[in-house]
C-alpha cells in the first residue's frame, strides 16, 4: 500500500463513522426521544353531575400524537368516555397532530354510571419510538364523585312582602353544600350565606328590587351544587307597586364654571370642553364610572349581621330630594340629560356631624366622583349605607364603628349645590329605599321576626 493510499485510511474511516453514527443519533434524539405528551383537562370541580362538557388540551411537540382515552371506574367496572387515533406522517416522521382541543361530553345516566364515587382516568400516548414503538405515554386519574340528583330547597321564611325599590330577606336551607345559591329578581342574582345559625346548610339571602321593578318582576330561589345540579323554585311573595317624584333641574353657566373644575383629576381636559359636555362628563359618564365602583366595593360583605334595630338618620335634617326621583336636567331650557336619584339627600345646618346609622365595618372612605368624599360601610350580609358629599371623613378602611359614632361632617363635595349628605343604601350593590331601613316596625316584620325565627327552629 502506498503513503497516498494510507492517507486516505482516517477520511474514509471517519466518513463510515459519520455514515452509522448520524442516523444512530438521529433515531436516538428525534424518534426515541422520551418527553411525555403534554396533557390539560379541565376540571374544575370534583364532581361529575347530569351533563357537562370537560375540555381536553393535548399536544407533542416532538414526535406528533397517536391516540387518547379517556375512561370511568366505578364499582370495579370500567366504562370508556373517549377513544380516539391520530394519523401518523410516515414511519420516520411522527405523528401529523402537534396539537389538539377536544370537548368531551359526559351523561353518566347514558353511560350506564351510578351516583357515587369513582375515578376518571386519562392516556395519551405519542409517535415516539420508545416502549417497543408503543410511545411515551401521559396518564392521570383523578377521584370524583357522580352526583346526577339536584339540591332540594326547603324554604322557612312564609311571608315575602316587597315594594318596588326595597328590600327582602328570605330564609332556606339545602340538602347538600352547594356552590351557588340565592335569589334572581328578573336579570339580577342575590347569593345567599350561610352563618347565622349553626346548620352550615341554612342560609339567608336579603335580595332587592330595583326601582323599575314593580309587580308582574320574577322571583326565583336557585341553588347549584358541586355537580353542576340546578334547582329552582318560585316563593309566596307580594310586590307593591310605587310611583316615583319626577323632577326638572336647571343648569346654570355658573354651576358648570363653579363644579366642573372639581371634576379635573377625573377628566384632566373638561374645562376646554363646551359647558354641556362639561356637565354630561360628569353626570353621565362619571356618574356610571362611580356606580360600577359602588357595585364592586358592595361585591364583598362580611358573613356577620354587625346590625341591630332601625337605621339612624342624619339628626334635625330636611328631606330634599327623595329615592328614585326621576331627574330631567336642562340646559338653557333644553334637556340634556335624565338620570334617576338613587338615594335621599337630607339638610341640616353647614357641615353637621354624620352619624354612622348602625354598626357596621368601613368599606370606603375617600373621594368617589360624583358623591365627593364619601363612606361606605357594611353591615353584613350584603346589606351597605353609603355617605356622600362629605365636607370631611373622620373615619379609615376596616374600621368598626357603631350606630351613632360621628363618621365625617355634611359638605357639598362632588356634585352638590349646597351643603348636605347623600344618604343611600344598598343590598349586594343595589340600591333600596332608605325609608325602609329607618322604620322600625318594617325591620321588625320583613327582617327581624324571620332572624328570630330561624333560631328558635
Amino acid at each position: 500500500m502506498n503513503s497516498k493510499q494510507k492517507s486516505y485510511r482516517p477520511a474514509i474511516l471517519i466518513i463510515l463513522i459519520v455514515l452509522v453514527l448520524a442516523p444512530t443519533l438521529w433515531i436516538l434524539f428525534t424518534r426515541m426521544e422520551g418527553q411525555a405528551p403534554v396533557v390539560n383537562l379541565s376540571l374544575d370541580k370534583a364532581a361529575l353531575g347530569r351533563s357537562q362538557t370537560l375540555t381536553l388540551t393535548i399536544s407533542d411537540e416532538k414526535s406528533g400524537i397517536r391516540r387518547v382515552w379517556i375512561g370511568v371506574l366505578k364499582d370495579g367496572k370500567e366504562v370508556d368516555i373517549l377513544k380516539k387515533s391520530y394519523p401518523s406522517a410516515g414511519f420516520f416522521t411522527g405523528g401529523i397532530s402537534l396539537t389538539d382541543t377536544i370537548d368531551v361530553p359526559i351523561e353518566p345516566a347514558e353511560l350506564g354510571l351510578t351516583d357515587g364515587k369513582a375515578i376518571l382516568r386519562l392516556a395519551v400516548w405519542d409517535y415516539s419510538w420508545r416502549k417497543w414503538g408503543k410511545g411515551n405515554q401521559a396518564y392521570l386519574e383523578k377521584e370524583v364523585v357522580i352526583d346526577t340528583q339536584p339540591p332540594k330547597i326547603d324554604i322557612y321564611t312564609t311571608v315575602h312582602n316587597l315594594n318596588q325599590g326595597g328590600a327582602g330577606l328570605i330564609i332556606y336551607r339545602l340538602s347538600e353544600t352547594c356552590r351557588d345559591s340565592g335569589v334572581s329578581v328578573g336579570e339580577d342574582f342575590y347569593p345567599g350565606q350561610t352563618g347565622v345559625v349553626d346548620d352550615k346548610n341554612v342560609y339567608l339571602c336579603f335580595f332587592a328590587l330595583n326601582p323599575e321593578q314593580g309587580p308582574g318582576t320574577q322571583l326565583v330561589l336557585k341553588a347549584v351544587d358541586e355537580a353542576g345540579n340546578t334547582s329552582e323554585v318560585g316563593f309566596n311573595h307580594h310586590i307593591n307597586a310605587r310611583k316615583f317624584k319626577h323632577d326638572t333641574i336647571a343648569i346654570s353657566d355658573q354651576f358648570i364654571n363653579w363644579k366642573m373644575p372639581e371634576f379635573s383629576a377625573d377628566f384632566p381636559d373638561i374645562t376646554s370642553a363646551s359647558a354641556v359636555d362639561q356637565f354630561l362628563m360628569v353626570n353621565r359618564k362619571l356618574r356610571q364610572r362611580n356606580r360600577a365602583r359602588i357595585h364592586e366595593i358592595t361585591r364583598r360583605s362580611d358573613a356577620q349581621i354587625h346590625w341591630k334595630g332601625p337605621f339612624l338618620r342624619l339628626p334635625n335634617a330636611a328631606n330634599r330630594a327623595g329615592f328614585a326621583d326621576h331627574r330631567t336636567y336642562k340646559y338653557k331650557g333644553k334637556e340634556i340629560d335624565r338620570q334617576m336619584h338613587l338615594g335621599i339627600d337630607l339638610a341640616s345646618v353647614a357641615h353637621s356631624a354624620v352619624p354612622a346609622a348602625n354598626d357596621g365595618r368601613v368599606a370606603f372612605a375617600e373621594r368617589l366622583g360624583i358623591y365627593g368624599n364619601a363612606v361606605v360601610i357594611d353591615h353584613g350580609f350584603g346589606l351597605f349605607s353609603l355617605y356622600g358629599h362629605l365636607s370631611n371623613i373622620d373615619v379609615t378602611v376596616d374600621q368598626m364603628v357603631a350606630k351613632g359614632d360621628i363618621i365625617g361632617k355634611t359638605g357639598r363635595s362632588g356634585l352638590a349645590g349646597g351643603d348636605h349628605l347623600h344618604f343611600a343604601m344598598l343590598v349586594h350593590g343595589t340600591y333600596v329605599n332608605p325609608l325602609e331601613w329607618w322604620d322600625a316596625s318594617w325591620i321588625e316584620n320583613n327582617i327581624t321576626s324571620k332572624l328570630i325565627a330561624v333560631h328558635a327552629q
